[in-house]
């Protein structure tokens, strides 16, 4: 706690707070909902879902794996469960890290799993340690030109990191942030990812599979029974160059290229 800037300190305070499910459970309808309204939306995201368990399942047997900024551990857990030699997760809130690790026992994978606290951006794990990243809703809350160093310095060469970002461009969901603020932090509100993060990225990895996300599943949170019509329409218009970047989220991939060596 003393070495951390303030930034990270209220990003700490704010996500053992939202984690702690005791003291949310006892919070008042109109008090829930002016915090956690948003989570209805998360409803909605099932085809960003079903590609990262499916992203999971094909990458990380017998692999080392990173859940970086792990929440309560879900990622990790289901890395676990797909055959990942060793399912790490790291994560800046204490309650999170309890959280993750009372689920990893109930689902019987805690011998494959191992959490921790610490800071993303200054993990203290070793130099090239790492097969496979997870960043799930991870990077706006991160200084990215400290984050991705950082993860450059634990990935192993030919490892993989997968990003799962909201993207900045679209005006009715930024309106939608900007009248809500009490849902988010100071930081992450005003680091939502844009093309111009991802160009950066391309500094320290090689940039593949940009994928676009929900844009018209959002209404399945007020109409549930619209929900496969609306994600066929997603699946369809989500490849068009202009309106896919009105999307809710996008997912990328980051390699570390081994480089090649050098003839004598």
């Amino acid at each position: 706690m003393e070495g951390l800037e303030e930034r990270k300190v209220k990003e700490l305070k704010f996500h053992d707070q939202h984690r702690d499910q005791e003291c949310v459970s006892r919070l008042p309808q109109d008090s829930y909902d002016r915090l956690y309204g948003f989570r209805k939306y998360y409803r909605t995201v099932q085809l960003s879902t079903d590609f990262l368990a499916r992203w999971i399942n094909l990458q990380v047997a017998g692999e080392i794996f990173l859940d970086y900024a792990c929440g309560n551990g879900k990622s990790a857990i289901l890395a676990a469960q797909a055959g990942a030699a060793l399912a790490i997760g790291m994560d800046i809130s204490e309650i999170s890290v309890k959280n993750s690790r009372q689920h990893a026992r109930e689902r019987g994978v805690a011998d494959s799993t191992y959490f921790l606290q610490g800071d993303c951006e200054n993990s203290g794990l070793p130099n090239a340690c790492i097969d496979r990243i997870l960043c799930a809703g991870v990077l706006h809350h991160l200084d990215l030109s400290f984050a991705f160093p950082e993860m450059r310095r634990i990935l192993k060469p030919g490892g993989i990191i997968l990003a799962v970002e909201a993207l900045d461009y679209n005006p009715l969901i930024k309106f939608y942030r900007n009248r809500t603020p009490q849902m988010r932090t100071e930081w992450e509100k005003s680091h939502i990812l844009s093309y111009k993060d991802v160009h950066f990225a391309r500094r320290f990895f090689d940039v593949k599979n940009i994928r676009h996300w929900h844009l018209f599943s959002i209404a399945g949170a007020y109409v549930p029974s619209a929900a496969p019509l609306l994600n066929g329409i997603d699946k369809m218009i989500l490849k068009w160059p202009l309106i896919k970047k009105l999307s809710w989220m996008f997912t990328f991939e980051l390699h570390k290229i081994e480089k090649a060596s050098k003839s004598s």
